[in-house]
């Protein structure tokens, strides 16, 4: 058995010519251009290019995008002042904070700072309440376009075991609440599957993820899920992104994987480009709750 391959890039470029379509009736009905301002702090390369990749996006589809690009040395109260300042910006409809931060600044206060109705990663602990409800506001991008690439491919995951290994708030935690819930935005089929989160402390993991007809990895260690780890035929989705000597690779072995599963996301390519596209979409929707 060889996996089929699932194009997240492919997809993503779908979801994104329907926002740019959508952006041009709204802009012709409300008079403004939705807008997304971007806080990064320090030089940290990698989120350099996540933010140059997310403003790049912001273009195609037809949102307005600031950079505030702050030193490494910026205080807390400095960031916490910028953060004021941007919800009460009428112009800016979404506030990103690019993470990780520098030592020494609480990403907890500082995502706790940002408006709700701004909150378009959906990291405020009232966006994340909402989500536990089956009520979102705002789904955390990961998540949502994991469901969205699921769906758009003719996956459905009702019905389905599905096993999350990693227990992050950023897509662990998440994507088992949204994947459990009785609707989404791809309606029942992409939701209603039986969730299992497993971590550090799961006894005999492999066990465990055997018995998955959806498996995802988001835990964080290259090549972690072997051949050995997934159940034959399984949908296996990679949300890991490890810099190695070879590159870039996920937390799946993916060519051992592939041999096993029934479809699998790459990395690149897989999951990522959906991540941006859901930022988009969140961003759109902050623009409409601001009427």
């Amino acid at each position: 058995m060889t996996a089929r391959v699932l194009d997240g890039k492919a997809i993503a470029e779908e979801i994104q010519s329907e926002l740019a379509e959508e952006l041009v009736n709204f802009i012709q009905d409300s008079g403004f251009v939705p807008c997304l301002a971007a806080v990064l702090v320090g030089e940290d390369a990698a989120s350099q290019v996540y933010v140059r990749n997310k403003r790049r996006v912001c273009q195609h589809v037809g949102i307005d995008s600031k950079l505030h690009s702050l030193p490494a040395d910026t205080s807390e109260d400095e960031l916490l002042e910028l953060i004021a300042s941007l919800n009460r910006d009428n112009t800016v409809h979404g506030i990103l904070v690019q993470l990780p931060l520098p030592d020494g600044i609480s990403t907890v206060r500082v995502l706790d700072a940002v408006h709700p109705f701004k909150d378009v990663d959906a990291f405020h602990a009232e966006n994340v309440g909402r989500i536990s409800q089956g009520r979102p506001r705002f789904l955390p991008c990961t998540p949502h376009g994991i469901q969205q690439l699921l769906s758009r491919s003719g996956l459905p995951v009702a019905g389905k075991h599905a096993v999350v290994v990693g227990r992050s708030d950023i897509v662990g935690k998440p994507l088992a609440l949204m994947l459990a819930q009785r609707d989404s935005t791809r309606g029942p089929e992409a939701a209603n599957a039986t969730v299992t989160i497993c971590h550090s402390r799961t006894h005999d993991l492999p066990a465990v993820t055997r018995t998955a007809d959806v498996l995802v990895a988001a835990i964080g260690k290259a090549s972690f899920i072997t051949a050995e780890m997934v159940k034959p035929g399984a949908v296996v989705v990679d949300v890991g992104i490890n810099r190695c000597e070879d590159g870039l690779v996920g937390d799946v072995d993916f060519a051992a994987v592939s041999e096993v599963a029934g479809a699998i996301t790459p990395v690149p390519g897989g999951v990522g480009p959906l991540t941006v596209a859901m930022l988009m979409y969140n961003t759109l929707k902050a623009a409409k709750l601001s009427i």
